[in-house]
């Protein structure tokens, strides 16, 4: 027995509870002592961890730490940085800038002085006289020297040539100062989901104005797109497809800038958020909204047909207000001319007329300007009625009140420009009014709409903060 007795003190040492004992004590008590002993034993080494389970605790709390930082960094956030709304503020800016310089580019007929297009190397004008005359000459090959600017030397058509130059290098800076940062919001997740893919369909139809632009371009340089013996123009639809996407490029930009704006804001004091959304949602203001949301769509037809008139330069026939001639419309055979019709049946007549008859597109342009001006109208006497004026915020009725300003400064614009036979500045004018009729209309919408997921921030806010 004693050879038991030196293994069972060494086990009774391992166990942090077991007593001091003596030999002869342990000897005598030898088998109760034993069983004690394994009992404490087993107990121990079943509720004691070992090095592998320690290990493996370890790995599983390291991998759910290096799970949650993972999870971290590629979650979006919540919100956006003032500093993404402010930068698509100024991106909208500079489209706006470029859509009048753009004007000013048609008007002075400089668009086709350059015939090629090269996105990358065309970003440099000509650098010795050797290019100039190189260029020079390729201008020379086109429909519009030959048939109106025969007479033109290579000092004016360096003057032209910046005027185009300087509209494709503004075009390309706003989609480098658009795109370079849109990878970087997204690939660092500085902006909401939401934001963006509102940024990457931004950046995608930069990109594609760009392929209209040159494609409107190539319409004039070519003598079988358009009529011979008329006058060398870009085609009339492809200059308002351009413009059309440069307006919906600045609507998307202005919206999504002021969408962050405002969301901040909300956030900042989200009990007073909720307060404003609940009386927005007042039913006397369902119709004011809907009639909003069709004026904006009215503004947009309209500047729409006034691309039309730019394509056509219709607005150099009857250049008086509000009689066309004779009457208040032209002649009825004039309007609905047979010579624009291409089908033998004369099935494309009508539409043709409306969109190919210079006469007739002045008049319908003419029908849609002062169909804006009444509803604008319209809109401002419906917005003071009972119910409506009481429940209208004060944000909207000064939004309204400024529709009824935008849309008298654009009527005065194009009346004069009509009747002065379009020249640059009023003409220029023109088209900034037209783009800010359509921001004026497209703020008041906003400021009369709150989309539910910022509506669902703001909820979430005020719970976060009465915890």
């Amino acid at each position: 027995m004693s050879f038991i007795s030196p293994g069972i003190r060494r086990l009774a040492f391992k166990v942090p509870t077991a007593p001091l004992i003596c030999r002869q004590c342990l000897r005598k008590q030898l088998p109760a002592a034993t069983s004690r002993t394994t009992q404490r034993l087993v107990r121990w080494s079943s509720t004691e961890p070992t090095l592998g389970s320690l290990s493996s605790k370890t790995a599983s709390s390291g991998s759910k730490v290096q799970a949650a930082q993972s999870a971290k960094k590629s979650a979006w956030p919540e919100t956006n940085s003032k500093s993404v709304g402010y930068w698509l503020i100024g991106s909208a800016v500079s489209v706006f800038g470029i859509v009048v310089f753009g004007g000013l580019t048609r008007l002075t007929e400089s668009g086709l002085s350059i015939t090629e297009w090269k996105p990358v190397t065309g970003s440099l004008p000509p650098m010795s006289q050797a290019d100039w005359e190189s260029e020079f000459e390729k201008y020379r090959a086109s429909p519009e020297f030959k048939m109106l600017n025969s007479h033109m030397d290579i000092d004016e058509f360096k003057k032209i040539y910046f005027m185009e130059w300087t509209h494709r290098l503004w075009g390309r800076v706003i989609g480098m100062s658009f795109v370079l940062p849109t990878i970087y919001f997204v690939a660092r997740r500085r902006v909401t989901k939401r934001m963006a893919l509102n940024l990457v369909g931004i950046s995608g139809l930069i990109g594609f104005q760009g392929v209209i632009g040159w494609w409107m371009v190539k319409s004039g340089l070519k003598d079988d797109l358009f009529a011979p013996g008329s006058h060398p123009r870009v085609s009339q639809y492809r200059l308002a497809a351009h413009l059309m996407t440069a307006f919906v490029c600045y609507s998307w930009m202005l919206l999504s800038g002021l969408s962050v704006l405002r969301t901040r804001r909300m956030l900042a004091d989200p009990t007073a958020a909720l307060k404003s959304i609940g009386a927005l949602k007042n039913p006397a203001l369902v119709p004011l909204r809907r009639s909003v949301a069709a004026l904006t769509a009215l503004v947009f037809i309209t500047v729409c047909s006034g691309a039309l008139v730019a394509g056509l330069d219709a607005g150099l026939i009857y250049n008086e207000f509000p009689m066309m001639g004779v009457g208040l419309t032209p002649p009825k055979s004039e309007l609905w001319d047979k010579w624009y019709a291409r089908n033998e049946d004369g099935s494309d007549l009508w539409w043709r007329n409306m969109l190919e008859n210079p006469s007739l597109v002045q008049l319908d342009h003419r029908i849609l300007a002062t169909t804006t001006f009444f509803s604008v109208l319209a809109l401002f006497a419906y917005a003071r009625t009972g119910r409506v004026a009481a429940a209208l915020p004060n944000n909207a009725r000064k939004g309204v009140l400024g529709m009824v300003h935008l849309v008298c400064i654009q009527v005065a614009l194009g009346i004069s420009t009509l009747i002065y036979i379009v020249p640059i500045p009023l003409a220029a004018a023109h088209q900034a009014g037209a783009l800010a009729l359509l921001t004026g209309s497209l703020v008041l919408g906003h400021r009369l709409h709150v989309p539910k997921h910022v509506l669902a921030s703001a909820q979430r806010k005020l719970k976060s903060t009465t915890r």
